[in-house]
């Protein structure tokens, strides 16, 4: 697997790295994701409590049955400061070297965090997405920009989220009486069929499956390190 942005290197300063995201939002596709493939992927970050050092971790089942296929994770340096709005530049660098890791690598990604539903449109999901060339989803647990309508919680229940006044994701209700999550298309992925992937990932809990199983992992192997 060949990453261009990742060959050419992540030495950035953060007016650099907005320069970057502005340049490649241009680039981001918008498209339903693919009806029919077999290997979907989960992407999630943990930080050590001193935030220099984190685990990548990328989990990929089955689909549709989300049987869990194979794991791989990344403990390693964190080389980008905190920015609200540069997340992507701290966390895809071990991201691409778990994915390279894969023996079988996901043909849809979900991330743990924000695709288009970004101040300039270019967050975690559309990054990796355009890095990996594979079709990428961001769900978040908390909303980073836009506006959207009263959301009723119930299951299913979902609203369109707007920033300047484009459509940049859904509002998504996964539980009933339960905060909705941000679902937002990354990159070779649409609003309408990110939200119909996340919530067929969803059974229990709020958070898709695969997602919460890789933030489970990530969290388990962080207690470990700091036992």
């Amino acid at each position: 697997m060949k990453c261009e942005e990742f060959d050419n290197g992540w030495d950035l300063t953060p007016s650099e790295a907005i320069a970057r995201q502005q340049e490649l939002a241009k680039l981001i596709r918008l498209q339903p994701l693919p009806e029919r493939f077999s290997v979907l992927g989960a992407a999630d970050i943990a930080y050590l409590q001193s935030s220099r050092q984190l685990i990548a971790v990328i989990l990929t089942f089955q689909w549709p049955s989300l049987q869990l296929l194979e794991s791989v994770q990344i403990f390693t340096a964190v080389r980008f400061p905190y920015i609200p709005g540069l997340l992507s530049f701290r966390e895809i660098p071990p991201l691409l070297q778990a994915f390279r890791e894969l023996r079988k690598p996901p043909e849809v990604m979900l991330c743990d965090g924000q695709g288009l539903a970004h101040p300039r449109k270019f967050g975690l999901a559309c990054h990796l997405g355009w890095c990996l060339k594979v079709p990428t989803v961001g769900c978040a647990k908390k909303r980073l920009c836009g506006e959207h309508r009263p959301l009723e919680l119930t299951r299913g229940a979902h609203a369109p989220l707007y920033f300047k006044g484009e459509m940049v994701g859904s509002v998504l209700c996964t539980r009933d009486k339960v905060k909705p999550l941000y679902i937002s298309p990354g990159h070779l992925a649409d609003c309408d069929s990110s939200r119909e992937l996340a919530l067929r990932c969803v059974s229990r809990y709020r958070q898709p499956d695969p997602l919460r199983q890789a933030h489970q992992l990530a969290t388990r192997l962080r207690r470990e390190l700091l036992a």
